[in-house]
């Protein structure tokens, strides 16, 4: 697998460095000229630079700045790697991409960069090595950091020798990186190690499946002369029980006689007792016949009961018809003694004569009834309620559903959505709005949306706190307001809190 540019062992250091400068970066004049003078990270007199990278990148430079010039003419093809040896580079070089300053990391590699460590080496293994191949530089740079991690190990091989106790297919990934003199050796040696190796596994399998055939065969006539002798036992048995069964049989059939005779005499029983079976089973007859007389007088008796009881239940149903009949005249009657005419102003419009500083706001109407969730089939259950009113706790709504707009566009959206759900519902609809926000020459509201700003001093949370202390006790109020202080305050006066979200998914549904 190529993986890089081969090194040019002939080549002196500033022309080697220059080569480099201009495979990593084509277009750039100045380091292919300045042999990576302008790059600090690289020659290692940047205030960033690494100290073990600047020394591990000398050596580097070092090792092939003796390499002869007679290599310099012609690059030699990338060696054919092996796969551990290939897989090993990938594994070291995405080991060490993190660490790398986001400058000196390829384009291609900066988002293999950010993946996980067990994806960037399987995923970005393409990108990797492709990198590695076309860019010396930051092969360079990657070997630096490479060979500072692997301590003894990586000196001994940028000094083109290896340990023999040292792992070859780590050697060889560290030799292509480094490319000391003799590199494509160290390589080639790797590779014919781990052909020996996988040789040496297949030799020992083959010797192993062998034995263990060999062993299976000296088993299998083992068990063979065993059950030889069994089956001579066995016959041997067979003939000692076949005796036995002749005298068996000659005394089951003594038994067999003996069986017969008592036989007939359990015959002659069994016609007795099925006599006296017939005379039970007759008595049982009769004795079902008399329950069946009783179960009939009793289910007549069950009968009479039930006609009695719905008799009791028609007087109880006339008596309750007449309570109710009784109770509703007198309401009638007592309507027309007090003389009560119909009201023209609802106890929120007398809170709103106190509070409101809008003028020309218009009166509310009937509207909705609200519930403990954010459920908006409940939200419409509880403004199906007789003579519900809905308050509102206007901006802690419009900043919940939308408070990316201004606040006088949140004010018109609520309102005219509070609009539409008073004409569908007919109840009495109050939204409250925080009076120093409150904005002059607010358009009138719509028909049965009654809106008011809170006195200066007053927070709206108080203000629907009066509202609904002021409706009489029993009537359905329903308080719209994500904020737990309004919600628990509302309940302990009978109202029914529910949260902004319920009437947000409600006008939106409209």
């Amino acid at each position: 697998m190529p993986l890089a540019e081969p090194h040019d062992d002939h080549l002196p250091p500033e022309d080697l460095v220059a080569l480099d400068g201009a495979v990593s970066n084509p277009d750039d004049n100045v380091v292919s000229e300045t042999s990576g003078a302008s790059d600090p990270t690289v020659t290692g007199d940047g205030p960033g630079a690494d100290p073990e990278s600047v020394q591990s990148e000398s050596a580097v430079s070092e090792s092939e700045s003796a390499l002869p010039e007679s290599e310099s003419a012609l690059p030699e093809p990338e060696p054919t790697l092996p796969e551990p040896v290939r897989q090993r580079i990938v594994t070291l070089t995405a080991a060490v991409l993190p660490t790398l300053p986001a400058d000196e990391v390829p384009v291609p590699l900066r988002r293999v960069a950010k993946f996980a460590p067990n994806r960037r080496a399987r995923l970005g293994a393409p990108v990797i090595a492709a990198q590695l191949t076309a860019d010396p530089l930051f092969r360079q740079r990657v070997t630096a950091r490479v060979l500072a991690d692997a301590g003894d190990l990586g000196a001994a091989v940028v000094e083109g020798t290896a340990p023999a106790a040292a792992d070859p297919v780590e050697v060889a990934a560290l030799a292509y990186l480094a490319r000391p003199r003799g590199w494509r050796e160290l390589i080639d040696a790797s590779g014919a190690a781990v052909r020996a190796e996988a040789d040496s596994a297949v030799v020992a399998e083959l010797v192993r499946e062998a034995e263990q055939r060999a062993t299976r065969a000296e088993h299998d006539r083992a068990v063979a002369r065993v059950e030889a002798e069994k089956l001579r036992d066995e016959l041997a048995r067979v003939r000692e029980e076949l005796g036995q069964l002749r005298e068996e049989s000659r005394q089951v059939a003594r038994n067999l006689r003996e069986t017969q005779a008592r036989e007939r005499k359990a015959t002659e029983l069994l016609a007795t007792e099925r006599g006296r079976a017939a005379r039970a089973s007759a008595d049982v007859d009769a004795e079902l016949r008399r329950a069946r007389a009783r179960l009939a007088e009793a289910e007549a008796a069950a009968g009479v009961a039930r006609a009695s009881a719905k008799e009791s239940r028609s007087v109880d149903d006339a008596r309750l018809w007449l309570l109710l009949e009784t109770i509703g005249q007198a309401a009638v009657g007592l309507r027309r003694e007090l003389a009560l005419d119909p009201v023209d102003k609802l106890p929120a419009d007398f809170v709103a004569d106190a509070f409101a500083e809008q003028p020309g706001t218009a009166p509310a109407s009937p509207a909705a009834r609200a519930r403990d969730t954010d459920d908006p089939a409940r939200l419409d259950q509880l403004l199906a309620l007789p003579r519900a009113h809905l308050v509102v706790d206007g901006y802690n709504v419009t900043k919940r559903g939308f408070g990316d707009m201004s606040l006088e566009q949140q004010r018109k959206r609520l309102i005219t959505g509070l609009g539409g759900i008073a004409a569908q519902t007919g109840d009495e609809i109050t939204v409250v709005f925080d009076g120093a926000e409150r904005m002059h020459g607010l358009p009138p509201a719509p028909r049965g949306v009654r809106v008011l700003f809170s006195r200066k001093g007053e927070t709206a949370d108080e203000l629907i706190r009066r509202l609904v202390r002021a409706e009489p006790a029993g009537r359905p109020v329903v308080v719209v307001s994500s904020d737990r202080e309004v919600a628990d305050g509302v309940r302990r006066h009978g109202a029914y809190p529910l949260g902004a979200d319920s009437l947000l998914r409600r006008l939106a549904r409209s």
